[in-house]
């Protein structure tokens, strides 16, 4: 039975989101996505694309109002949207990390206040969160893009019981390594410090060698094609080959898993 619900879907221009707003849109679905400027990249066709800025108040609710002018309604919000900072816990500013906070973290909650009156009045509605195995399993040099993800997986639980009631579903997706531009335009700290240089340098080459050997990022579009056509979805979805590592960190001992992290990111000499 073909689809008709409207979902928006933030930074839909590339990767995951791109994807996904391919996918629904072959299946039926109403799309709109969003990129800051979506005039600089050629747009999936049929795709209604906003200009958007998951960082500003004043952008996310200029968008959501104007997409709610067209449609008169929303089903399902994907976040999307967002980057990677590289470098250390010690060498980035508060700034940076609170840069990348805005962004992962804080871009996600923004959106999700801004369609949440719409979903209550219509009694339904369903937000599908993109977080990432780093939540869980955090990749050293990327220590704040790990912590924004797991302040987005454990805010997406916590919401997840405030609003079942009110008929209104709360998933997230732990996707692992996959080809996107998430590596090629993730930034990086200005302040370094020598003493980290190394370490630095062979965990980034890993991490570039994971993302070039990543898995096809249609997997997640699938994944929330999965999830917002179940009738009772869960909580958490893991996606990628990396995912049986989070269930092997349950199940390990915890030196086993952190000799595993630290010989994968050639951490030690």
């Amino acid at each position: 039975m073909p689809e008709n619900r409207v979902v928006l879907i933030t930074g839909a221009s590339s990767g995951f989101g791109r994807e996904t707003a391919r996918l629904l849109l072959g299946r039926g679905f109403k799309v709109y996505g969003t990129s800051r400027n979506p005039s600089a990249k050629p747009q999936e066709s049929g795709v209604g694309m906003l200009a958007l800025d998951v960082d500003s108040d004043d952008s996310v609710q200029g968008g959501v109002k104007e997409l709610l002018d067209e449609t008169g309604r929303l089903d399902i919000l994907v976040n999307n949207a967002g980057y990677v900072l590289t470098g250390g816990a010690e060498e980035t500013s508060i700034a940076e990390a609170k840069a990348q906070l805005e962004t992962d973290f804080f871009g996600p909650v923004r959106m999700t206040k801004a369609v949440l009156p719409t979903m209550r009045k219509q009694g339904s509605g369903q937000i599908v969160n993109i977080s990432s195995l780093a939540a869980v399993l955090p990749v050293p040099f990327e220590s704040y893009y790990a912590a924004a993800k797991a302040a987005l997986l454990a805010w997406s639980e916590a919401l997840r019981h405030e609003v079942k009631s009110l008929g209104i579903k709360v998933s997230v997706i732990e996707p692992g390594f996959f080809k996107t531009n998430l590596g090629n335009t993730r930034k990086t700290t200005k302040h370094t410090i020598r003493d980290y240089d190394e370490l630095r340098q062979r965990a980034t080459a890993a991490l570039d060698e994971d993302f070039e050997n990543g898995a096809d990022p249609r997997l997640v579009g699938e994944m929330v094609l999965r999830i917002i056509t179940s009738g009772n979805p869960k909580l958490e979805y893991a996606v990628g080959r990396e995912k049986r590592y989070k269930t092997l960190k349950h199940l390990m001992p915890q030196s086993i898993i952190e000799n595993g992290v630290r010989r994968h990111w050639k951490l030690d000499r």
